[in-house]
């Protein structure tokens, strides 16, 4: 006798939760690089930004008697993004602004967990980019509890002069957390470690981050700067403002980019060519925010159009 039901058929044992969990693992290099090097105000925006995230979530399904989910962790997360996508000294209203409408407006209001039809985290960052611009640009270099020195980021400097040239000293400290920027940009070391570690937990498939960056360098290559095609100077790009971040903890979310495999690597190559397109043609020194969430608009049509094979048909069918 057999049993027959829906899928899934095999039992994994993981869960949301222990998934969250594993994200929350893989940011924490990132977060003790950014506390060390901006001192206690990026541990107070970052902690702002999760307590309004949950907070946010909490309110929003009680109003709506909803069963409360925060105990998931997916609100911990965003409010973790929200804070990695703000510079330290921001006023504590921005945090809690982009919380709110990343859980309230993106998230809850199109149905919850796995609804959204884009990243919260990077909706909230848009939404506070176009909304305060002189609070989400005001840099500052890190200066380890002396007087802060406000700074352009590296990738503001590359637009004004596209003829710059990076020393040793300037990959030292995007490799390990001495540039200004977003708390989440602070160290191309941590992220990658923690890249590393949702890898082997398979956590996130490699197709996103891995064809991502190198479709950028692609294109890159294709549209560049002046001396871009040096390979430095493309190292020096991929390291410089949020790729990493981007393309390692927020193209990577379920419920927002493909389900296929070659679903996966239409999506990368899109938010490669268009993180080139914006950040060397548009107005903003970066481009990666704009790049996945325009991607994340076009993932219910790559869904539809790049299937894989039908289990147990032919290639005509």
């Amino acid at each position: 006798m057999m049993t027959v039901s829906s899928p899934p058929h095999i039992y994994s044992g993981d869960s949301i939760k222990s998934r969250m969990r594993d994200v929350l693992i893989a940011l924490a290099p990132t977060f003790i690089v950014a506390v060390y090097v901006y001192g206690l105000s990026a541990f107070f925006t970052t902690a702002i930004a999760i307590i309004s995230a949950m907070l946010a979530e909490f309110l929003y399904q009680k109003v709506a008697g909803k069963p409360v989910s925060i105990g998931d962790l997916s609100a911990v997360i965003t409010g973790v993004l929200i804070g990695f996508n703000l510079p330290p000294d921001v006023p504590v209203w921005i945090p809690i602004l982009g919380s709110f409408f990343a859980i309230i407006v993106v998230k809850q209001l199109f149905g919850g967990l796995g609804a959204n039809f884009m990243n919260p985290a990077l909706a909230g960052r848009a939404f506070l980019v176009a909304s305060f611009p002189v609070h989400m640009t005001n840099w500052r270099l890190p200066t380890h509890g002396s007087d802060a020195i406000t700074q352009a980021t590296y990738l503001a400097i590359i637009k004004e002069n596209p003829h710059f040239i990076p020393e040793t000293s300037d990959y030292m400290a995007l490799l390990f957390g001495k540039v200004g920027g977003t708390i989440g940009e602070i160290s191309a070391v941590a992220l990658i470690v923690g890249g590393i570690y949702l890898l082997a937990r398979r956590v996130i498939n490699w197709r996103i981050p891995i064809i991502f960056i190198s479709s950028f360098m692609v294109f890159g290559f294709i549209f560049g700067r002046t001396g871009f095609f040096t390979p430095g100077i493309m190292l020096f790009e991929i390291l410089a403002g949020g790729l990493l971040l981007g393309a390692i903890f927020m193209a990577t979310d379920y419920a927002t980019s493909p389900i296929s495999k070659n679903g996966k690597v239409v999506f990368a190559i899109g938010c490669g060519f268009l993180t080139v397109m914006i950040r060397f043609f548009g107005g903003y020194p970066e481009g990666v925010t704009f790049a996945i969430l325009l991607m994340n608009l076009f993932v219910p049509l790559i869904d539809k159009y790049v299937r894989p094979r039908v289990l147990g048909k032919g290639k005509k069918a």
